[in-house]
C-alpha cells in the first residue's frame, strides 16, 4: 500500500537515493532539510539531483512548527536528518550535540502527539568503536582500544592484555558499543532514544547502522564525510590522497544504491521493529587498497597516495560487518560490488569542477591538537 513518507534529511546524499527508491514503489515522498551549507553550498534552493517529484520542505528539525507541518498526514518517517563527520565532530561539539540528540528529540515528542505506522533511524557503525577481535587462541574481544603511547610509537594494530596480536573479524549487532567520537555518541542517542520512545509509544521503529557509505550525490564539499569522494576530489585536482596510520586499517564499503533498498526494506519487513540492523557490504577492504581502485577507475594511476602516518582523533582501526541479522529479517543482499559503486561513482563526478578541501580539514584537526 502506497504511503507518504517524510525523510528528515532528504536532500542529502543517502536521503535522494531513499527518495528515488521510494518513489520507484508509489510511495509519496516529503523531504525536511534544512540545506546545510556544508553539504549543500552557499544559497541552496535543494539539490539538481533531488527528484522533483518529491515534495521538499526547507526547515530546521529542531523548529517545532517545521515538524508539524513535515508530519502532517505522514504515514511513516526516515530520520537521516544529522550532522556528519568523525572529526569535525570532535571540535563543534555544540553543534552536533544539537542537531544530532536535540534534533532527534524533537522529533520524537513530534511524534509522541503524531504516532506513525514506522520509524526506521539512520544509525552508523561509529557506534561499535573497534570492530570486533580474535586472538590467537580462538576467544573473541569487543572491549580493545589502543593507548596513546602505541598510537604515538606508530604501532597501529591491536593486542590483547597479554601482548598478543588480535585479528579483526565481523562485528555483529550484539558487539557492546564502544564510542571515540562526539558524532559516534550521538549516532548512539539517536538510536536509543527512537526505539525508547517508539516501544512506549507503540511506533514500530527500525534503527539501520550504515557503514561507510559511498556514491553518486556524496557532497563534494564536504571533506569530513565520504572517504572514496575524497579521495577522488583529491585524484581529480592532481593531488594524491591523504590517508593516516599506515592505510591497511578495514573498513566495510556499502553503495549508496544498496543503502537505498535496506531502507525500502525496513519499511515493509514485518519482524524489523524493535532491532537494530548493520548495513554494509560485509567484506573488509583496507583504504590504501580503495585509493589505489578510485584511481585506477579515474585514470591517474600516477598518483600514489600520500600515508601520513598519523593518528587522527576518533578513528579506529579495523570494522566491517557482520550483516546476517539484515539477510534474516530484512531479505537484504548487497547487489553492488566496490569495483561497480566506484565506476557509478566516477561516471557521476565526470565533467564536474571538484573542491578539494581534504589538506584544510587536516590542517583544522592538526591546529586543535587531534592529529597525533
Amino acid at each position: 500500500m502506497a504511503k507518504l513518507v517524510l525523510i528528515t534529511g532528504g536532500a542529502g546524499f543517502i536521503g535522494s537515493h531513499v527518495t528515488e527508491e521510494l518513489l520507484r514503489r508509489g510511495h509519496r515522498v516529503r523531504i525536511l532539510d534544512n540545506l546545510s551549507v556544508q553539504v549543500h553550498g552557499e544559497g541552496s534552493e535543494g539539490p539538481a539531483y533531488l527528484n522533483p517529484a518529491a515534495e521538499l520542505m526547507r526547515g530546521d528539525i529542531r523548529d517545532p512548527q517545521a515538524l508539524t507541518r513535515g508530519l502532517k498526514g505522514v504515514d511513516a518517517v526516515f530520520h537521516l536528518g544529522a550532522a556528519v563527520g568523525v572529526g569535525q565532530s570532535m571540535y563543534q561539539v555544540a553543534k552536533y550535540v544539537s542537531v544530532n540528540n536535540l534534533g532527534t528529540a524533537m522529533l520524537l515528542e513530534a511524534l509522541s502527539r503524531c504516532p506513525v505506522e514506522r520509524l526506521i533511524v539512520a544509525s552508523s557503525m561509529s557506534i561499535y568503536g573497534e570492530g570486533l577481535y580474535r586472538a590467537p587462541d580462538g576467544t573473541l574481544h569487543e572491549c580493545v582500544s589502543r593507548s596513546l603511547t602505541r598510537l604515538r610509537a606508530k604501532r597501529w594494530e591491536l593486542c590483547a592484555r597479554d601482548g598478543a596480536p588480535l585479528t579483526p573479524v565481523a562485528t555483529p549487532e550484539t558487539k557492546n558499543p564502544s564510542t571515540a567520537s562526539i558524532y559516534a555518541l550521538s549516532k548512539l542517542d539517536q538510536e536509543r532514544m527512537c526505539l525508547m520512545i517508539g516501544n512506549a509509544y507503540n511506533i514500530p521503529t527500525v534503527a539501520l547502522r550504515f557503514f561507510n557509505v559511498f556514491g553518486p550525490y556524496q557532497a563534494l564539499s564536504n571533506p569530513y564525510t565520504g572517504v572514496l569522494t575524497n579521495f577522488a576530489a583529491r585524484l581529480l585536482n592532481g593531488n594524491a590522497p591523504l590517508i593516516f596510520e599506515d592505510g591497511l586499517q578495514l573498513r566495510d564499503f556499502v553503495s549508496v544504491y544498496d543503502v537505498a533498498r535496506a531502507c525500502r526494506l525496513a519499511l515493509d519487513a514485518s519482524e524489523a521493529p524493535g532491532r537494530v540492523f548493520n548495513i554494509g557490504s560485509g567484506q573488509p577492504h583496507s583504504i590504501i587498497e580503495v585509493a589505489l581502485r578510485v584511481a585506477a577507475v579515474l585514470g591517474r594511476n600516477d598518483i600514489r597516495p600520500q600515508i601520513l602516518r598519523q593518528y587522527r582523533a576518533g578513528d579506529v582501526r579495523h570494522c566491517y560487518a557482520d550483516i546476517s541479522l539484515a539477510r534474516k529479517f530484512l531479505g537484504f543482499e548487497p547487489r553492488v560490488g566496490l569495483d561497480e559503486g566506484i565506476e557509478s561513482m566516477a561516471e557521476w563526478l565526470e565533467g564536474k569542477l571538484v573542491e578539494d578541501r581534504s589538506a584544510v580539514a587536516t590542517s583544522e584537526l592538526a591546529a586543535r591538537g587531534l592529529v597525533i
